[in-house]
């Protein structure tokens, strides 16, 4: 999960304020990040009842980027306010024995000043998984997205820095969504074949929802020559969600960092999921420094 390898120590005092946890998730069987009214089963919900269980009271909790239903995390970041002190070794041993088997945290920390765990990160960084072959997968089914038809990697990589700086994603942004503005900065997104894989791989300040699985919907069109390399241009031209064609499945979009400040101390990812470590180097799987930092949320 971390670049740098964090000893689960007993000789440090977290707590008293704020606590910052690193955790990773499996979607699958999960309706999204975000507390559900009606009860159905959420990272929020079984989070906070293991945290709960160690700090000894109710805890609010605050994710970096909330994840929709059926998506994973590789790295995800979030925050809660409590009174309790642990050490290290407490928080994360504690925590994971009162979770479920598809939740695991990492890492616990002290806020350090304002840290939010959403305003003040500065980028979001994802990855889209396609297994692209004749026969769907068996083993790695909920885990990645899966299409028979051939893709060209090349043509959907070219058809992709269309995307890149800043633009209004409406066209890529689901009708629900409930962000103030369409616009975002794309910092960086490639597309990549590794075998019978097809990943793609962005990061931006923020996206909005179903913005990414949007626009993997659309670079598969590419990819499988159904349209034009340059579709992707028109279509963010046009600020309409209905010309963008289908939303991608969910099963295949992991979240896999999150940047803040170094003076916040948070543990840079080494970004997962850990399928795929092993086909990238060292460089494709640290973070990538942001050159455009202003966040619109």
């Amino acid at each position: 999960m971390f670049l740098n390898p964090q000893a689960l120590t007993t000789e440090n005092a977290i707590g008293n304020g704020r606590v910052v946890l690193a955790f990773e998730y499996d979607g699958r069987s999960f309706h999204g990040w975000q507390l559900q009214k009606s009860g159905v089963r959420s990272v929020e919900a079984e989070l906070a009842r293991a945290v709960s269980k160690v700090a000894d009271h109710e805890v609010d909790l605050v994710c970096a980027g909330r994840t929709d239903a059926g998506v994973h995390a590789s790295y995800q970041i979030a925050h809660f306010d409590t009174s309790s002190v642990r050490n290290l070794r407490s928080w994360v041993m504690g925590i994971n024995t009162a979770l479920p088997d598809d939740i695991a945290v990492h890492w616990a920390g002290n806020g350090v000043g304002d840290f939010h765990a959403r305003f003040s990160a500065t980028y979001r960084r994802y990855r889209y998984v396609i297994y692209n072959h004749p026969v769907r997968p068996g083993i790695q089914r909920g885990q990645v997205s899966w299409t028979f038809r051939p893709l060209d990697a090349e043509r959907m990589n070219e058809a992709a820095q269309f995307l890149r700086g800043e633009h209004d994603f409406s066209s890529f942004r689901a009708a629900g969504c409930q962000s103030r503005s369409p616009n975002r900065f794309m910092e960086h997104i490639q597309v990549s074949r590794k075998g019978e894989f097809v990943v793609i791989d962005v990061q931006a300040n923020a996206f909005l929802h179903h913005m990414v699985r949007n626009m993997a919907g659309a670079l598969m069109a590419v990819g499988t020559g159904k349209r034009p390399v340059d579709w992707i241009r028109e279509i963010l031209g046009a600020r309409d969600r209905t010309v963008a064609g289908v939303t991608a499945p969910a099963f295949g979009l992991y979240l896999v960092d999150v940047g803040y400040p170094e003076r916040f101390g948070i543990p840079p990812a080494l970004c997962g999921p850990g399928f795929l470590r092993p086909w990238f180097d060292l460089g494709d799987n640290s973070p990538r420094q942001p050159t455009w930092t202003h966040r619109t949320n």
